[in-house]
C-alpha cells in the first residue's frame, strides 16, 4: 500500500498496522488492566496531541528552506512523523479492542485466572512472582508475564499448592503455586 504526503511523496505505509512483539492470537480478546489501559491512552494522546504537533511545526520549517533532498530536518522529520502515524494507528486499534478486567475486582480466590500475582516455588527453592496482565504490559524483568505466554497459560486455571509443568526448550521444569493473590497492579 502507498501513501501520498501533502508534499506529492509517496510513502511505503504496511497493510498491517499491527507491530510483531504485541500481536495477539487470532480470535482472542485483548484482555488489560485498568492500568494498562491508562498507560496505552497516555502513550496515544502525548503522541498525538503534544509530540505530533511539534513535529509537524519542524517538518513545515525545513520544507520551507528548499531543497528536502538534502535537508536532514525535513527528511528524519518525515520519517519520524510515519512511525508516530503507525504507532497512533496501532494505539487506537488496540484501545478500540481492549477488553479491561481488573483484578482487584475478584476478590478472595485460589485459582489463577487473568490478572493474578502468583508466587511459584522451583525444585531448587528458588521462589518467583508474576502477575499475568495483558500483552501490551508485559514486561518480564519486572515480573509482568503475558496471559498468553507459556508460563501464563501452564499457571492459568490452576490452584494454590499445585504443581505446575513447564515445558522449556531446556527440558521441563515443574513450579508449585504457593500463593494467588489479586490486586491492584502499579
Amino acid at each position: 500500500m502507498r501513501e501520498i504526503d501533502s508534499a506529492g511523496s509517496q510513502n511505503d505505509i504496511a497493510d498491517d498496522e499491527s507491530e510483531p512483539s504485541a500481536q495477539l492470537p487470532t480470535g482472542v480478546k485483548n484482555y488489560i488492566t485498568p492500568d494498562g489501559y491508562i498507560k496505552l491512552k497516555d502513550e496515544l494522546e502525548q503522541l498525538w496531541k503534544i509530540e505530533r504537533p511539534e513535529l509537524v511545526k519542524t517538518i513545515t520549517w525545513a520544507a520551507s528552506n528548499g531543497d528536502r533532498s538534502e535537508n536532514g530536518d525535513y527528511i528524519y522529520g518525515k520519517k519520524r512523523l510515519r512511525e508516530i502515524d503507525r504507532r497512533v494507528r496501532f494505539l487506537r486499534k488496540r484501545l478500540e479492542q481492549a477488553e479491561v478486567v481488573d483484578p482487584a475486582q475478584r476478590g478472595e480466590c485460589d485459582q489463577i485466572f487473568f490478572g493474578a500475582t502468583v508466587t511459584v516455588c522451583d525444585k531448587n527453592g528458588c521462589e518467583s512472582t508474576y502477575s499475568i496482565v495483558g500483552v501490551d504490559e508485559a514486561n518480564v524483568g519486572c515480573g509482568l508475564i503475558s496471559w498468553v505466554s507459556p508460563l501464563a497459560r501452564t499457571l492459568l486455571k490452576l490452584r494454590e499448592g499445585e504443581i505446575a509443568i513447564l515445558r522449556t526448550p531446556v527440558g521441563v521444569q515443574e513450579l508449585e503455586i504457593l500463593s494467588v493473590v489479586y490486586r491492584k497492579l502499579c
